[in-house]
């Protein structure tokens, strides 16, 4: 069995494909059930986010692997096969375990060197071990990129090098000013209460508004972010920092909050848009009470608003672990989503310990209140000068978008969305830490194929010892034969020095075979170690079925119970 992922990103495809493409939560779960009931597959992980869509699989062929991935990803995000083909990108082996290893170290995000996609993938894991589609390939690949993805952050600068998307759209709508001087005694709304949202309430705290307004379909969600926000920031005051107001507002208030707000923060799963051109248009009205200024093209028109509350599944989402269950403390555990309670994917609002992770990312952020560095990007020069002039601006993370793009032409609104992230990312100047990160992340990847290559020749080595075990057995049985007198304490004396001499004779070969094995090209060495002791096929064959149902993905939940007994570091969530 081999490693394949298929998939498509930011990199390879344009937003308005990534927007069609997206997976829900509900769409994972099935294309993870139909990728390991296909015959390449045995094991199976989805990676989604807002801007990359992967799916991982052990194959056993390269060809049917690619075209049998490449049809579910179509099937099952709606788009058809031959408009997805040409954004697909497929990586075997080496350099799939290569593309996940840099993904989880941040230099494959839309912003280099973010660290919030390692949420991402804990979640990703998390999903396929509870759906029972990882097995020990899967597991082992990604609890290792995860550690990667931490080592790259602490044994690196190449936080520098990167942010959240929230920060960097911040930045964009800043222009040339700092943050914080753009911010300050701005009113703020926020709209959605989920793991994206929570960090841009937080972020917009830090920076110095005056308020903070949490809009959400549950209402109690936003009541406990806006609840978390005031008491952290009550925090930041006794210790002469600035405070913050928040308050909670449900979603049928967004219209009048808008009429306020200086600056808006959306990203919720609305199937539909959540702020039309019409929309936008009558907020700036509300503000001046004169009509608002449409520039030439058509400033939108309404659109039937969703359900604000689907998991924002970017890179820069946040994600706790958890067990997808109500806490102890009788508060939910989010599912990465606004609104609605699910699988392990998401932020838990209501523990503090979260939120301040959420601080601690803002603290550390090269542009909002710390980080080593500010980040040296710059937006378009037109970016730059809209700063200054806007009325209303607007931050859009959505995927699908919350923000009818036409809002670009009501004037006086200044509109920043994925797409233009990705575009004013592009130009950004790489650190120096970058290449310290792609230097770990190559020795990771040699490592971890010479760990899986040594493992494939276990099984051999088993039978080996095996085998030895039994014929020691057999000939203590002739000699209890011949000797039927021999006591039990010199019967027990010669069945350890067999034992001993047997042992000591395939320590070395044995040893030997396993480092030879875990080099490039070193499958051969279990053939001919199964060819020089004449080992029966059938007892590797029967090793490698023990060790393949123990972690196949449906004998997990049978053990379930014993793994948590026996605390097996490769059960549960990373």
């Amino acid at each position: 069995m081999s490693l394949l992922v298929v998939g498509l990103s930011h990199r390879s495809a344009p937003v308005s494909v990534l927007e069609r493409a997206a997976l829900t939560v509900d769409a994972q779960a099935k294309l993870l059930h139909d990728t390991v009931a296909a015959e390449p597959a045995a094991e199976a992980a989805v990676l989604a986010t807002c801007n990359r869509i992967e799916l991982y699989a052990d194959v056993d062929k390269f060809h049917a692997g690619v075209a049998e991935l490449s049809t579910l990803l179509a099937r099952h995000s709606g788009v058809g096969l031959e408009e997805l083909t040409p954004y697909l990108y497929v990586h075997y082996e080496d350099r799939a375990v290569h593309h996940l290893f840099s993904v989880a170290c941040g230099l494959d995000s839309m912003v280099v060197g973010e660290g919030q996609i390692l949420g991402q993938i804990k979640d990703a894991l998390a999903r396929a071990q509870d759906l029972h589609t990882a097995g020990r390939l899967l597991n082992d690949l990604f609890q290792q990129a995860l550690r990667v993805g931490k080592r790259a952050h602490s044994e690196t600068g190449i936080d520098r090098a990167g942010q959240s998307l929230v920060t960097f759209g911040l930045e964009q709508l800043a222009g040339r000013e700092p943050v914080e001087a753009w911010a300050k005694g701005k009113r703020a709304l926020v709209i959605g209460a989920g793991s994206m949202s929570s960090l841009a309430a937080a972020t917009l705290a830090r920076s110095g508004v005056d308020e903070v307004v949490i809009a959400n379909r549950t209402l109690e969600r936003a009541e406990r972010l806006a609840l978390l926000l005031e008491e952290r920031n009550a925090n930041s005051l006794a210790e002469g920092g600035t405070g913050v107001r928040a308050r909670a507002v449900r979603m049928d208030a967004v219209a009048a909050e808008l009429t306020r707000a200086d600056v808006a923060v959306s990203c919720t799963g609305a199937t539909g848009l959540v702020l039309t051109g019409a929309d936008v248009a009558a907020a700036v009205s509300g503000r001046t009470g004169a009509p608002a200024v449409t520039l030439p093209g058509q400033a939108g028109t309404p659109a039937a608003t969703g359900d604000a509350d689907r998991a924002c599944a970017d890179d820069t989402c946040l994600v706790t672990p958890g067990d997808g269950t109500e806490s102890p403390d009788g508060t939910d555990v989010l599912d990465g989503t606004d609104g609605t309670d699910g699988p392990d994917s998401g932020p838990h609002i209501g523990d503090a310990h979260a939120y301040e992770q959420h601080g601690a990312l803002v603290d550390n952020s090269p542009s909002v209140g710390g980080g080593a560095a500010a980040r040296t990007a710059t937006a378009p020069a037109r970016t730059q000068a809209a700063a200054r002039t806007v009325a209303l601006a607007l931050l859009d993370l959505a995927m699908p978008r919350d923000i009818d793009a036409a809002v670009h032409r009501v004037e006086g609104v200044r509109l920043v969305d994925i797409e233009s992230l990705a575009e004013a990312s592009a130009d950004a100047p790489m650190a120096a830490d970058v290449d310290a990160v792609r230097t770990i992340v190559s020795d990771e990847v040699a490592a971890f194929g010479a760990a899986q290559r040594a493992a494939h020749i276990t099984p051999t080595v088993v039978a080996l010892r095996t085998m030895a075990a039994d014929v020691v057995s057999g000939e203590i049985a002739r000699l209890d034969g011949r000797l039927p007198g021999l006591g039990d304490k010199e019967r027990a004396e010669i069945t350890q020095t067999v034992r001993r001499v047997v042992d000591k004779l395939l320590h070395a070969p044995t040893v030997r075979v396993k480092q030879l094995a875990s080099e490039p090209g070193g499958a051969g060495y279990a053939d001919a170690l199964r060819t020089l002791f004449d080992l029966d096929p059938e007892t590797v064959a029967a090793v490698s079925r023990a060790d393949h149902l123990r972690d196949a993905p449906g004998a997990q939940a049978g053990q379930q119970d014993q793994h948590h007994q026996n605390d097996d570091p490769k059960r549960g969530r990373a």
